[in-house]
């Protein structure tokens, strides 16, 4: 049976108290639908930045939002990583919405197999390793860790699910903390461990309340020092031989902390955002989602019967109620119309 091994230090138990005073200051405030679904936007892009190149994907913030707002038709692989762990996210946090999201084994392979799409073969989308793997130093390719052997990973995940399932008394913070590391330990996959380990993660936090979905992305915290995550969240050695040693406080430290680092970041930008040229509708804008909201759809010719605005100007209306993803665009040529995101 897992039993993890942490003690809770000082730093500890003050990080994880100021994260719920952080948590629930950020709940007590309203905010404009318009503010939260643009830091929807803002997190999923650079959770979906932070994330990939955590694992050495070179694209730059830049890089992926414009990959994220106009798909490439001809894609690489590493827009292709970009571009699945964003879907992932929009999924996570729709099936969040709609309550249906509990730990499973099956959850985790799904949240691997979205993660990993075309770019494993098909043996290894969303299925546990059959192979043995090994963990090398980026910076100087040698073997630094060897995971668990393959017969036993089905095993030490379904401890894990268990664990933090029927951990009632543990702080949820600390159990997500854990959940992260273990997940790193047991290594359940020939690739794609990382991403998944970190949307299971999120996913854990939101449904405690810390909905990092909505707010912020933890993982930019670890891709300021790739190398002090690594060195934290990993082991070295051989795990038949670590297994028993394996004390994970000085990473909850260093989990509850980032947490807070990014808490900081998102609180300070809250009031800029709201306040932000890009978050404002104007009247024409509320016009185009109230016609759609009473009709079901929008034209481009419907639109020009409500306003004296040039041909030019209202399709900029369209592209910003786009690019704040609350209305999308169906059809093409003379058929195109303009439904809500959410239809």
């Amino acid at each position: 049976m897992f039993t993890p091994k942490y003690a809770i230090t000082d730093l500890l138990l003050a990080n994880i108290t100021k994260i719920n005073s952080m948590v629930n200051e950020l709940n007590n405030k309203r905010f404009a639908k318009l503010i939260l679904v643009e830091f929807e936007r803002i997190a999923r892009e650079v959770s979906a930045h932070t994330s990939t190149s955590i694992e050495g994907n070179p694209l730059s913030l830049t890089d992926v939002k414009r990959v994220l707002k106009t798909i490439p038709t001809s894609i690489r692989d590493t827009e292709k990583e970009v571009v699945n762990y964003n879907r992932a996210l929009q999924i996570l946090d729709k099936r969040l919405k709609n309550g249906h999201l509990d730990l499973s084994l099956e959850l985790i392979l799904d949240v691997h197999r979205q993660v990993t799409l075309e770019l494993l073969p098909l043996y290894d989308l969303g299925s546990l390793r059959k192979k043995p793997v090994i963990v090398n130093d980026p910076r100087t390719g040698k073997v630094v860790y060897l995971p668990p052997d393959t017969e036993n990973v089905p095993t030490l995940l379904a401890e894990l699910i268990h664990f933090v399932k029927n951990s009632g008394e543990i702080n949820p913070l600390i159990l997500a903390g854990i959940f992260h590391k273990q997940m790193v330990i047991i290594h359940p996959f020939m690739d794609g461990n990382g991403r998944t380990t970190r949307l299971m993660t999120k996913l854990l936090l939101a449904k405690m309340g810390l909905n990092t979905f909505n707010l912020f992305s933890f993982e930019n915290y670890y891709n300021q020092n790739i190398t002090r995550y690594f060195e934290t969240v990993g082991e070295y050695g051989d795990y038949n031989d670590l297994v028993y040693k394996i004390d994970f406080t000085k990473w909850l430290e260093y989990f509850t902390g980032g947490i807070i680092d990014e808490l900081l970041r998102v609180t300070k930008t809250l009031p800029e955002n709201g306040n932000s040229p890009q978050t404002q509708l104007e009247p024409h804008h509320i016009q185009i989602l109230e016609y759609i909201k009473k009709n079901g759809f929008i034209t481009q010719q419907e639109y020009s019967k409500l306003t004296n605005r040039a041909r030019p100007t209202r399709a900029l209306d369209f592209s910003k109620l786009i690019d704040l993803q609350l209305i999308k665009r169906k059809g093409a040529g003379r058929g195109a119309h303009y439904v809500m995101r959410d239809e």
